[in-house]
């Protein structure tokens, strides 16, 4: 337990960002796998639908992370490793269409 007022109310601004970046990189995660399973189904099945909701779930994983790179919750080079890794999940199936 705190044994100060100021060291009580650092204990508690630490709890509440805690709990703001675990909702951060909860929603990035849950982000991620929404789009790994919309690549799976354009893999298994690739028409111009699947390909633009691939397409749309990317840009919506790419923001959520860029907006938790920018309040700190993530590492700069922790989200580009991601926006990364995600990339590179649907590179070559759009490289195999063309």
């Amino acid at each position: 337990m705190a044994n100060t007022k100021s060291a009580l109310k650092r204990a508690q601004i630490g709890e509440r960002n805690r709990l703001r970046n675990k909702a951060y990189k909860s929603a990035v995660k849950t982000l991620m796998k929404k789009y790994i399973s919309a690549v799976e189904a354009y893999k298994a099945a690739p028409t111009p639908e699947l390909k633009q909701a691939v397409d749309t779930q990317m840009s919506e994983v790419y923001s959520k992370i860029d907006k938790a790179v920018k309040r700190g919750v993530l590492h700069p080079n922790n989200g580009a490793r991601k926006k990364s890794r995600l990339a590179h999940k649907l590179k070559p199936l759009t490289q195999t269409a063309q």
